[in-house]
């Protein structure tokens, strides 16, 4: 097997959208999601859009009229986003890849993605590919993760998940946590054409209400989880190993953990 660190598939939405969405991605979508409505867009697409989290966000605030567009490379996540809508939303899904979209020139008056930039295999194609899509004057509103440095689960996850693998350890938390570098993106929005760019460091204190459950979906709601099995390890017990170093970690601030993104905005001329 492959380590396809963008292959959300399988049991793997369901773990990412319970047992992660509520800590980690939750307020962020919130956030992006009003910025994006704030800009009065009326023909909006996501991409990387995952199991919906930020779609269903998007959705309610809106307008009525507003057409969403909710696309991902991962069919499996798409198939758990429109369990979150009803018949008569006007939410369209369609699977996409971000580095090849496959919609006219101008389709859209603003493009929103959260937490999706860091798997493009070609990022810079894909700021192309959004610059292409906007009308004149549409913006484009994503997010990434800051370094491990700021985000200590992820390093707890790299590190315990490392230990159990004395080589060729599952990389994926290597992916996520290494996209911080906020000038060398904006230069790369620039080539693409961007004008107006600004970025925002956003950090949150969350808790952690079940830390079992946290653990586990650290593990099996992304592809770690078939990294690990395609080594021959043992995911339950890389899981139990996780969640003691988290109660380690987080012992002395009652279970309260630190999240930090970096949010771009960019504005098509």
């Amino acid at each position: 097997m492959s380590d396809d660190t963008a292959a959300f598939i399988g049991s793997i939405p369901e773990y990412y959208d319970n047992g992660l969405g509520p800590i980690m991605f939750a307020d962020y979508a919130a956030d992006i999601a009003q910025r994006a409505a704030a800009t009065g867009a009326e023909r909006v697409l996501e991409i990387a859009a995952g199991t919906g989290i930020v779609t269903r966000r998007l959705r309610d605030l809106l307008p009525a009229q507003a057409h969403l567009t909710a696309s991902d490379l991962n069919p499996p996540m798409l198939d758990a986003a429109r369990g979150k809508f009803g018949p008569h939303e006007r939410v369209e899904f369609r699977p996409a890849d971000a580095t090849s979209l496959s919609f006219p020139d101008g389709s859209f008056d603003a493009v929103v993605c959260q937490f999706g930039v860091m798997f493009f295999p070609d990022k810079d194609k894909a700021y192309r590919e959004v610059h292409r899509v906007l009308a004149p004057g549409g913006h484009y509103l994503f997010n990434v993760w800051d370094s491990m440095r700021f985000n200590p689960f992820a390093r707890i996850a790299h590190d315990v998940i490392g230990s159990f693998f004395a080589s060729d350890p599952p990389p994926f938390y290597a992916v996520p946590f290494s996209y911080a570098q906020i000038d060398p993106i904006k230069q790369s929005l620039i080539d693409a054409g961007f004008i107006g760019i600004a970025a925002h460091v956003i950090g949150w204190d969350k808790d952690i209400a079940d830390v079992a459950r946290f653990a586990k979906a650290l593990i099996f709601g992304n592809p770690t989880i078939d990294q690990i099995r395609a080594r021959g390890g043992d995911p339950e017990a890389v899981v139990v190993a996780i969640e003691n170093a988290l109660r380690r970690e987080f012992a002395l601030s009652a279970g309260r953990m630190p999240l930090q993104a970096i949010l771009f905005e960019a504005r098509k001329a």
